[in-house]
């Protein structure tokens, strides 16, 4: 691989910011974002998501290899186009892919010949070559697999994981043409310490991504319907899944909120596409709407121990402890905590929101709900920790709670001496 090979990251979220410093580092790299505040703190060395050290942004920023901007002009002479922007689904859960199609028109407005064009985003098993392909050829007037080449090598982030971060994750790699794979190969390999596995198509490395978190997705929901059962047995879930978890092929999923931009969206875009082919798929949709439901499941359980508590529901005040989709994490798409909110606001609960890394102006922006940093100073009579963070394993709660009041664990992250119930 030639170090002159210039390339340009299309999106600078979670998953295209720690790509791109990486390729900075070896290559001429261009970070290309159209949010021009998002552009104009990372020239700064901040990162708002968390994911790159500031130190490490600006280094690789100083090293003139590596750049970011929000000017289409910038990235006219790269030869390498990797698209990172998001793939959610609507409020129908149908998907949404405007984001991706529009970056496909960026890439294709100055698309040349010879050029490649690699997606990350998350996908249905043919979207890149029945979506954005097309798109990439009525924008740039060129012919595919003739003038310009397309690769797919499926993004594995996990947000707010500072052990298996990008370099350190086996990478995915495809390409349109067997020699198109191999040139996507070696460029990841030059960066991937855990190295790649080159996949036989773009349909095959599609497809493993979006079942990666539809298992995923399958396994939470089973054992959030355990929870549920064993509930009504009088037994604690997370020692029963200990006591299990001794055998060495027993898979230790914990019950929770299933959210975020991964998990809670990827089975849809599988279900989306089984359904166009006239297949209804069964397990896939079961757990979604499992685990869909376990905002609702959550405020019932808590709502029930207030009334045992004789707590007046009405007007009562509730404190809810994380909005985050994930511990130690600021990414707020798709939470499943808003889904607690709304069913508490329902039966005229006083909701507090506090979480320590959501930044307030963002998640007003997004669910028009106010969240604090820090816990004020008042007391409730039910307390909700939606979001493990690990600022919530130390706080003492009962200085925030009314006589009688209802500590509630989601996430089981606390001693269970001190909660009325873990989910």
């Amino acid at each position: 691989m030639k170090s002159n090979k210039k390339i340009a990251v299309i999106g600078l979220g979670y998953v295209g910011l720690p790509l791109a410093v990486e390729f900075g580092k070896k290559f001429i790299t261009i970070g290309f974002d159209i949010n021009i505040s998002r552009i104009e703190n990372l020239k700064k060395g901040i990162d708002n998501t968390f994911e790159i050290d500031s130190h490490v942004l600006s280094s690789t920023l100083s090293n003139g290899m590596f750049s970011v901007s929000s000017n289409k002009k910038d990235i006219k002479d790269c030869v390498f186009y990797i698209v990172t922007v998001p793939t959610p689904t609507d409020k129908n859960n149908r998907p949404v892919l405007l984001p991706l199609i529009n970056a496909s028109k960026t890439v294709g407005s100055v698309l040349k010949k010879g050029d490649i064009v690699i997606f990350e985003s998350t996908v249905y098993p043919g979207l890149t070559e029945e979506e954005c392909v097309p798109v990439l050829e009525k924008t740039s007037k060129l012919k595919f697999n003739k003038d310009f080449f397309v690769g797919y090598s499926p993004e594995r982030i996990n947000p707010g994981d500072k052990e298996h971060t990008l370099t350190n994750i086996l990478k995915i790699t495809s390409g349109s043409t067997p020699e198109i794979a191999e040139l996507v190969d070696q460029l990841y390999k030059s960066i991937i310490k855990a190295g790649t596995y080159k996949a036989s198509s773009i349909k095959v490395a599609e497809a493993a991504k979006v079942i990666e978190n539809a298992q995923r997705d399958i396994n939470i929901a089973f054992v959030n319907e355990l929870a549920k059962i064993f509930n009504l047995m009088g037994i604690n879930t997370n020692e029963v899944l200990e006591a299990a978890a001794t055998k060495w092929n027993f898979l230790k999923f914990k019950p929770g909120l299933v959210g975020g931009h991964c998990i809670g969206v990827d089975p849809y875009y599988l279900a989306q596409k089984s359904q166009e082919l006239g297949y209804h798929p069964e397990i896939i949709l079961a757990g979604r709407r499992l685990n869909d439901s376990m905002g609702i499941y959550i405020t019932n359980e808590v709502i029930k121990l207030m009334i045992i508590n004789n707590i007046k529901i009405n007007n009562s005040d509730i404190l809810i402890m994380g909005f985050t989709f994930k511990e130690n994490c600021p990414d707020v798409r798709n939470t499943k905590v808003i889904d607690i909110i709304l069913e508490c606001k329902k039966f005229g609960l006083n909701v507090t929101i506090v979480d320590p890394w959501a930044e307030p102006s963002e998640v007003y922006k997004e669910y028009q709900i106010q969240t604090y940093k820090q816990v004020p100073d008042f007391k409730f009579d039910a307390i909700i920790i939606a979001v493990a963070h690990s600022e919530f394993v130390n706080i003492e709660f009962k200085n925030y709670a009314k006589q009688n009041a209802v500590l509630y664990d989601v996430k089981g992250c606390l001693n269970k001496s001190k909660v009325d119930q873990t989910l």
